[in-house]
């Protein structure tokens, strides 16, 4: 009985340790298979980029207009900001921009302290943790489509009370039909330095097996200084005259061949 019980095993143990071999053999052999392959893929294609570059006139303006005040409770604070932010959203409404191109990007309240005052007793200033006044700040940023509203916008908003001014910048509302021409010249430019290479180097091109596509668009923008309206202003300043330029449409395509 001992006899066949040790047979059993040893049988057991051969045919487990058969398969064992089978399978790391299998492996081995697929994993240098595949290094095979990736290496015959890596050395038989090739890469090539092409880019294109379309100038279009921006259609669409976006300018911050903002309003800050100071006043010793949060209901002063509070109602001067929105009368005077209320007129600059009429102002520019009356001017022909629709609801939907004015946005809200920032309100924001906070509380000033009272400052120690310097003596032997307090050698330097901090805050007494005594609250005497709130400031709050607001801005919307304003799209203007009609460019020859752009001054009067400005002029009207910092007339209403607008005093925190700046962030010009043109851009293009919808860049896809300009996007679609800079790539197409991307693919042209690629394929010809696809073929120049092939005819150089003497090999021969197969069909596309990849495309990556790169795409930068440069807007025009200008800060508030650039625009003559200077950060915080206590008063209406005069509308500066702006010129929107030209903005780039930038495309780089990446071509990747089956070299035969």
């Amino acid at each position: 009985m001992e006899e066949q019980t040790v047979k059993l095993l040893n049988k057991t143990f051969t045919l487990t340790a058969i398969l064992v071999v089978g399978i790391l053999v299998f492996f081995v052999g697929q994993m240098a298979y595949q290094s095979r392959l990736l290496d015959q893929q890596n050395v038989n294609q090739i890469t090539v980029s092409g880019a294109g570059k379309v100038y279009a006139k921006p259609d669409v303006a976006i300018i911050s207009l903002g309003v800050t005040n100071t006043a010793s409770t949060v209901t002063d604070v509070t109602k001067n900001n929105a009368d005077k932010m209320n007129a600059v959203i009429e102002a520019v409404k009356k001017l022909g921009v629709e609801e939907k191109d004015i946005e809200t990007t920032n309100y924001n309240l906070s509380p000033n302290y009272e400052n120690r005052a310097v003596s032997m007793m307090y050698p330097y200033n901090g805050s007494t943790g005594k609250i005497v006044s709130y400031t709050l700040s607001q801005n919307i940023q304003v799209k203007i489509r009609d460019f020859d509203k752009i001054s009067d916008i400005l002029s009207q908003g910092t007339s209403q009370g607008a005093n925190l001014v700046g962030n010009l910048q043109f851009t293009i509302d919808d860049p896809e039909q300009f996007k679609d021409q800079a790539r197409a010249k991307a693919i042209e430019q690629a394929k010809t330095n696809a073929e120049s290479l092939a005819k150089e180097s003497g090999i021969n091109l197969g069909k596309i097996i990849n495309v990556y596509e790169n795409y930068s668009p440069y807007s025009l923008k200008y800060d508030s200084m650039a625009v003559g309206l200077g950060g915080a202003m206590p008063e209406a300043a005069p509308a500066p005259t702006i010129q929107p330029g030209q903005q780039e449409i930038n495309i780089t395509i990446n071509l990747t061949y089956r070299v035969r």
